[in-house]
């Protein structure tokens, strides 16, 4: 497969380079610097690469590079958090992917395809292991003949909820650039948190602390799941709080392996909503759930008029009895919700390791159980924990914790892109 020359045509990069470096005040990395280079003499490439290795960086360096020359770009995630997090750490407006190709629900289908395409010269699309292969099928769609592709995610993660293994198989096909970040930085390096992921990544069981204010990443030891629940709730109610400062439902994110079981998030839910929200009025029970104002819950479909999606995390604002109403706050937007929608909505403050991907949490707290057994496995492990950006704690077996780390049991799925890649 021969891919074409980048829209932009060929860069004195011995310049561009060191101008983006003293621009940013940077030093790129050998690694990053062969990365800058890779995409931007390539139409179509591949960044790649776990926490703490710089993606953020490269992808800035590139950006720059880019827009010094006049050359328009247009960058997309496929959540509304993994794109508001983007656009901060870029400085550019970023949407989700589906707001990108502007979702209509008459049709049930998208405006933006191969006859009505994007109007950019560069794609971006970050956290990019999330999308599955029907929706980078209309993605692609999309994308002007003309135009170029950069593909960065973690392919370490949890592959996409939705069927294919996009990213993983356009990686394996070995016929697209590819840089891999692997150099953790010593600003990542300092974190725990950081250092155990990419232990976790290696198959090994992390190195543990329960000195409070030394570490960033703790695993507390519990038995049964009574015990692992009641520390739980010690950590969550009080010790993080009191300790550290974290609001129990603003800071705090609960991720479990599994919906059910006795440290699901079912019943951590029930639990939690009791202690963190019971007083709250009025309430609304629909559907077997009842929400208060100021419950924290989690968008569990696609609601493409809305546009919030699958994961999206929010707060109760109001409930109105009389009218059969409820008003969710998702990061800037109140969204109106008819109470025989409700079914749409779960509580949140404990939800799936699944559910979290392309989102980020202040304080990451993960209950590990051999109730859980058939879930543990080193790439939920991996992934619960990358979502924490100041604090992990692991409350749980250490059995669970060791056969986490060194089980690879997710299935490969047949989905053949790869095989198609390589065709000549």
């Amino acid at each position: 497969m021969q891919l074409d020359p980048p829209p932009w045509g060929t860069l004195t990069l011995s310049k561009a380079i060191p101008w983006v470096e003293k621009r940013n005040r940077i030093t790129l990395s050998n690694s990053q610097r062969i990365a800058v280079e890779k995409t931007m003499n390539n139409k179509v490439s591949v960044i790649t690469g776990g926490p703490g290795v710089g993606k953020t960086t490269v992808i800035n360096s590139i950006l720059h590079i880019i827009r010094a020359k006049g050359i328009d770009t247009t960058l997309c995630a496929p959540t509304g958090r993994a794109a508001k997090r983007l656009s901060e750490s870029t400085g550019q407006q970023v949407t989700t992917i589906h707001r990108l190709l502007e979702f209509h629900p008459l049709p049930f289908g998208f405006k933006r395809n191969a006859d009505h395409p994007l109007d950019t010269t560069l794609l971006v699309i970050d956290e990019s292991s999330m999308v599955d292969v029907i929706l980078m099928n209309k993605l692609l769609c999309a994308v002007p003949d003309h135009a170029a592709l950069l593909l960065v995610g973690d392919v370490d993660q949890l592959s996409s909820v939705g069927p294919g293994y996009v990213l993983a198989d356009i990686i394996n096909s070995q016929k697209i650039p590819i840089s891999q970040l692997t150099e953790i930085f010593r600003q990542a390096a300092c974190s725990n948190i950081t250092t155990s992921a990419h232990t976790i990544n290696t198959g090994h069981v992390p190195n543990v602390t329960n000195k409070e204010g030394i570490s960033d990443f703790f695993f507390i030891s519990a038995e049964t799941a009574e015990e692992i629940t009641d520390k739980l709730l010690n950590v969550v109610l009080c010790r993080l709080p009191l300790r550290f400062g974290f609001d129990p439902v603003k800071d705090i994110q609960i991720l479990t392996p599994m919906n059910r079981g006795g440290v699901g998030a079912h019943s951590l839910n029930n639990i939690l909503q009791s202690q963190l929200n019971g007083n709250a009025e009025p309430k609304v029970t629909r559907y077997g759930r009842t929400f208060s104002p100021g419950d924290k819950i989690v968008q569990i479909i696609n609601n493409y008029n809305n546009d919030v999606f699958n994961g999206d995390i929010g707060i109760i604002r109001r409930i109105n009895l009389e009218d059969n109403e409820a008003f969710v706050q998702f990061d800037d937007r109140e969204i109106h919700y008819d109470f025989d929608e409700l079914d749409e909505l779960s509580l949140a403050y404990a939800t799936t390791i699944h559910k979290s991907q392309g989102s980020e949490y202040p304080c990451v707290v993960i209950p590990l159980s051999m109730q859980s057994y058939m879930m543990l496995e080193k790439n939920l492990l991996y992934t619960g924990v990358t979502r924490g950006k100041k604090m992990v704690v692991i409350i749980g077996q250490k059995k669970a914790l060791a056969i986490a780390v060194k089980t690879q049991r997710s299935m490969r799925r047949k989905t053949w892109l790869r095989e198609r890649l390589r065709m000549p």
